[in-house]
C-alpha cells in the first residue's frame, strides 16, 4: 500500500505538513491537492494547534503542477481551494532545493517562507505555454519589487533564496537541510502566543491590502470583539498577574 500524498504530524501546538511525492518532486496531482486541503482543515479545526509548517519530502519543496497528470486529465482537483483560501492559522513554508511554478505559488499562499541556502524560487510557466495562474501574479508584486516580479513572470528565470531574502520574499535562510528545523523554530515561537490573537493578527495584515483606513477599522471591529471576549483574553492577563506561563485553549 502506497503512502499518502500528504503527511501530517503534530508537534506540540505546531502541525508539520509534508508533501509526499518525492519521486515526482512533489508535483501536484489531485491526491496531493486534496491531501493538502485536508491537512489545512486539520490545522484550522484543531484548537490545540496554533501554527503549521509546510514542507516537501525529498530533494525539493514542490515542482508545481504534475504536467503529465494535467495532460491526461486536466488541473488537479482541490488545488485552487488551497491557493485561493490558504489557512486561517499561520502557515510557514519550509523550502529545500526549489519551489517552482505552482510550488512557489504554494509557498506564496503560506504566510512566511524559510528557505535553505541556494534554493531556487521561480514561475517558469510561460516556458511551457501556460502562465502562473495560481496566485503568483497576485502575491509576488506585494512581496518583491515590481520589476523583479515582472521579470520573473516574463523570463521564466528563477531567483535564489538569497535574493529572495534581500527583497523580503524569504523570512529566514538556513543551511542546506535545515529549512524544516528553522521553520519549526519560528512556528514554535508563534505558538507561544494566544491562538485566536495570532490568527486575528494574520487576518488583519492579510486583508489590509487595498483597503482604506475606514474600511480596515470596520473590518477589525467584529474580529476584535471575538478575540477580546475570548477565554484566552482572560487567561493572558491572569497569567501575567500571577507570573506564570499562560495556558491557551484557543477559545
Amino acid at each position: 500500500m502506497s503512502e499518502p500524498a500528504v503527511l501530517t504530524e503534530a508537534r506540540g501546538r505546531v502541525l508539520l505538513i509534508t508533501l509526499n511525492r518525492p519521486d515526482q518532486m512533489n508535483a501536484v496531482n489531485t491526491d496531493l491537492a486534496q491531501g493538502l486541503v485536508a491537512a489545512v482543515a486539520q490545522l484550522d479545526g484543531n484548537p490545540d494547534l496554533t501554527a503549521g509548517v509546510l514542507t516537501g519530502a525529498g530533494r525539493g519543496f514542490c515542482a508545481g503542477m504534475d504536467l503529465k497528470a494535467f495532460a491526461a486529465g486536466g488541473p488537479p482537483q482541490g488545488f485552487n481551494e488551497f491557493l485561493e483560501n490558504g489557512a486561517r492559522k499561520p502557515l510557514i513554508a519550509a523550502v529545500e532545493g526549489f519551489a517552482l511554478a505552482g510550488g512557489l505559488e504554494v509557498a506564496l499562499t503560506c504566510d512566511l517562507i524559510v528557505a535553505a541556502e541556494g534554493v531556487k524560487l521561480g514561475i517558469p510557466e510561460v516556458g511551457v505555454g501556460l502562465f502562473a495562474a495560481g496566485g503568483a501574479l497576485l502575491r509576488l508584486p506585494s512581496r518583491v519589487p515590481y520589476a523583479v516580479a515582472m521579470e520573473m513572470a516574463l523570463t521564466a528565470d528563477p531567483i535564489t533564496a538569497e535574493r529572495g531574502l534581500d527583497y523580503g520574499l524569504v523570512s529566514r535562510i538556513t543551511p542546506k537541510g535545515g529549512a524544516v528545523d528553522g521553520a519549526l523554530e519560528l512556528a514554535e515561537r508563534i505558538a507561544r502566543n494566544a491562538p485566536l490573537a495570532v490568527a486575528a493578527s494574520k487576518q488583519m495584515i492579510r486583508e489590509v491590502q487595498g483597503r482604506t483606513e475606514a474600511a480596515f477599522w470596520e473590518l477589525q471591529r467584529p474580529v476584535m470583539a471575538e478575540v477580546f471576549r475570548s477565554e484566552d483574553a482572560k487567561e493572558g492577563p491572569r497569567a501575567f498577574a500571577e507570573k506564570r506561563s499562560p495556558s491557551w485553549t484557543g477559545r
